[in-house]
């Protein structure tokens, strides 16, 4: 049976109300009259709103079935429908998702078309219908429809017959690389056999090279598997408290009775639950800066003039101390060695980028085709040089290392003040202190202000080496990270290749809603709840639950604190946090579990207390 085209729809973004906010959405369409021209990037009088998640090259045209209209009206009870109602430019008689493959190419009036890719599991269609669960359905019903690339550009209307004039390689169907993607049980042939097809998009091919290299095998025939984290809080005594500068102590930690801790990877840090500190009790979290490997762990932290967990552990923590501490965890670490290193921090943000030049310290020798490592640091002073000694001591032991060093005191000299000859003002740690001579590799270099453009292109970086193999890792304050990397691209540093780590708030991810005034976290509007506490961990913030909230990501949302999400019904984990202590109840269930340590706050409710890296 001949396919066919039975409505052509489009529509422009607009603002629509929802749930408080503005959502700025191309998601209603309408049928149209008469033919309409597809061109590259859309159908003539259509619009997205959001072009990060839809619309583009490769998802042109969106199509839907006419078939799956049955279903869904069966399902929900419904004969509202019309064309259009599922946010598709095409509405169509056949191609279901369980027939057409990726890379099939349709010839429907004058334009020709290649199919790219399932549809994107978004909020918006949920929204469209009023029914909010519909993002999760569409994926667990196999019913997703897909996106259309325009291969030659031409005028459709309504009534043209859908002609197959190519068929696809390795025959995936919709249907099957969506379920690959969002289902559980997947095989990593299946992964191989779609990465294998040309017309894949590149979003959903870079989503299964991530999959693929989760289920590799380590590459090391002889690795060890990591020693397994605790589950939420666990007491670690505090067996010293170091002065490193006059603004920074370190403290470290063993568990009770000498007994082993697992290795952290290279930039995690440890959360701590500091009960003596406040009611209820604050959360903070502190970069580790000690060797990956290590027998017990070292954090780092500054004394906040306002901040209250800084000024108690300054003030009151003592050798013997037992501190409250979740296992270590964080996205920011060094991945292996492939070329040119640049670890560059500023203050306090130099603790992570330290427990890296550890590693690095203690791996084999760098071939020579991996290249130079980098490290900048921007300090005040000598005075406040956080880990001088220490990173000097490591950096000589590295064949190419380059150290450059940043005050930005105007009080202090200016560029050829460097050399590890200069004597600092005597901190006791064995970190602190400015180096004094020794080691084989090349001395600081220091210079006076903050880094520029032209200073950073001064020291061949990366122009020693081919920019897009080198990787940088950054921390330090917002400002810091912001004009850095600004500064490593326009030197050549690819963004994908220049990781920061920021303490506090993550940058939020809500597709579509339009922007407003940043707004502090705060206690949500209306009366306080009963429940269990919810502590938001990196917003510094702690709530009592109330089942108004239909889930910890709507709580979050009345609260401000930043959140990352898009299909809201557990289906794509954009949500998914780690879940620091406690346990949660899912309604709806996800499709596909989150990894342990991990909730998907979209679509889950507290069991009781629980603390959220958010």
């Amino acid at each position: 049976m001949t396919a066919t085209l039975l409505s052509v729809n489009v529509g422009m973004p607009k603002d629509v109300s929802w749930q408080g906010r503005t959502v700025h959405t191309g998601v209603w369409k309408r049928p149209v009259a008469g033919p309409r021209m597809a061109r590259r990037l859309n159908i003539d009088g259509d619009g997205q709103g959001d072009l990060q998640g839809h619309g583009g090259e490769q998802r042109a045209v969106l199509v839907y079935q006419i078939q799956s209209y049955a279903h869904w009206q069966e399902h929900f009870g419904r004969d509202d429908f019309t064309y259009g109602q599922f946010g598709e430019n095409f509405t169509v008689d056949g191609l279901p998702d369980d027939e057409v493959c990726i890379g099939d190419r349709y010839r429907i009036g004058e334009a020709e078309f290649e199919v790219t890719q399932p549809r994107v599991t978004c909020y918006r269609v949920g929204m469209r219908l009023g029914e909010p669960e519909l993002p999760a359905l569409l994926v667990a019903h196999h019913r997703p429809g897909f996106y259309l690339r325009v291969l030659t550009e031409g005028e459709v209307r309504a009534g043209d017959a859908i002609v197959k004039t190519r068929t696809g390689p390795q025959a995936f169907t919709v249907a099957s690389i969506d379920a690959l993607l969002y289902l559980p049980g997947r095989d990593p042939d299946d992964l191989r056999r779609a990465l294998a097809i040309p017309a894949l998009s590149p979003g959903w091919r870079q989503s299964f090279l991530d999959l693929a290299a989760r289920s590799e095998p380590p590459t090391e025939p002889h690795a060890k598997p990591p020693a397994e984290a605790w589950p939420g809080f666990r007491p670690l005594r505090v067996t010293a408290v170091v002065r490193e500068t006059p603004s920074v102590l370190s403290l470290h930690l063993q568990a009770p009775a000498g007994a082993a801790l697992p290795a952290a990877e290279a930039g995690q840090y440890l959360t701590f639950r500091i009960a003596a500190a406040g009611d209820p009790p604050p959360v903070r979290s502190y970069s580790l800066s000690s060797a990956p490997g290590a027998a017990g762990y070292r954090v780092s932290v500054k004394r906040e003039e306002h901040g209250l967990v800084s000024r108690y552990l300054h003030s009151h923590l003592r050798p013997g101390a037992v501190l409250e501490t979740a296992a270590p965890r964080g996205d920011f670490v060094l991945a292996p060695r492939t070329g040119p290193v640049i670890l560059a921090s500023a203050g306090v943000g130099v603790t992570p980028v330290m427990a890296m030049l550890h590693r690095l310290a203690a791996e084999p020798p760098a071939g020579p085709t991996e290249g130079p490592l980098w490290w900048i640091h921007v300090a005040r002073s000598r005075a406040e040089h956080l880990f001088a000694r220490e990173a000097h001591t490591l950096l000589a032991s590295l064949p190419d290392a380059r150290e450059h060093i940043y005050y930005t005191d105007p009080g202090m000299s200016g560029p050829g003040m460097s050399g590890p000859g200069m004597s600092g003002p005597g901190e006791a740690g064995p970190g602190g202190g400015h180096p004094v001579g020794g080691g084989a590799g090349r001395p600081p270099e220091v210079h006076r202000g903050r880094p520029t453009l032209e200073s950073l292109a001064a020291l061949g970086l990366p122009a020693d080496a081919t920019p897009a193999d080198a990787t940088a890792y950054l921390c330090g304050p917002a400002a810091f990270m912001t004009a850095l990397r600004a500064m490593l691209t326009r030197l050549g540093l690819p963004p994908e290749r220049i990781r920061t780590e920021l303490f506090g708030a993550r940058e939020a991810i809500t597709p579509g809603l339009t922007a407003r005034p940043a707004v502090a976290p705060h206690q949500p509007p209306g009366e306080p709840g009963t429940g269990p506490l919810i502590t938001f961990a990196r917003s510094g913030l702690a709530v009592a639950w109330s089942p108004r909230h239909r889930s910890l990501l709507d709580l979050a949302d009345a609260c401000d604190v930043p959140t990352r999400w898009s299909c809201r019904t557990g289906v794509c984990h954009t949500c998914a946090t780690p879940l620091l202590s406690g346990d949660v109840d899912y309604a709806p269930d996800p499709l596909e579990p989150p990894p342990a340590g991990q909730a998907l706050i979209c679509c889950s409710r507290p069991r009781h207390d629980v603390v959220l890296d958010l």
